[in-house]
């Protein structure tokens, strides 16, 4: 069936997707973020290039579902558009802290060493300047 393989790779994606918002929603770093992050990203291309073979081979293809297989693509659809969107807003939080915890870090470390100079002029006025602060990232954080 040609809808079978469409609705198996939305419920899918949308799993994953399910499985990671509520691994960062409840503990902040998910195991296996890479491996999620790479099957989404795999999934992805998959519905992709398997909407536009069903649209390249068979343009009416949606017309020929049966009324169940319509209903069950339609539930697959909704299903993954909520999962994406939750996904969004969780990824778009853990982005923010990110951000946020970085920007701490390199100002409690401008703090600390003291990485500030006043530069003199030649209109004679001080210009107060803040270097940034040398940061390296442990990527396992």
């Amino acid at each position: 069936m040609m809808a079978a393989e469409l609705i198996d790779l939305m419920l899918s994606l949308s799993n994953l997707m399910e499985e990671e918002s509520g691994g960062l929603s409840a503990r902040g770093r998910v195991d296996g973020q890479a491996e999620i992050v790479e099957a989404k990203t795999r999934l992805v291309g998959q519905l992709e290039t398997e909407i536009a073979r069903l649209a390249r081979e068979t343009p009416d293809w949606m017309e020929m579902l049966n009324a169940d297989t319509r209903q069950a693509l339609s539930d697959a659809s909704a299903r993954l558009l909520d999962a994406s969107q939750v996904n969004a807003k969780v990824l778009e939080r853990q982005i923010e802290f990110s951000v946020e915890m970085m920007g701490a870090i390199a100002a409690e470390a401008r703090r600390v060493t003291g990485r500030q100079s006043d530069t003199y002029s030649a209109q004679g006025g001080f210009t107060r300047y803040q270097a940034p602060a040398p940061i390296s990232i442990n990527a396992r954080l």
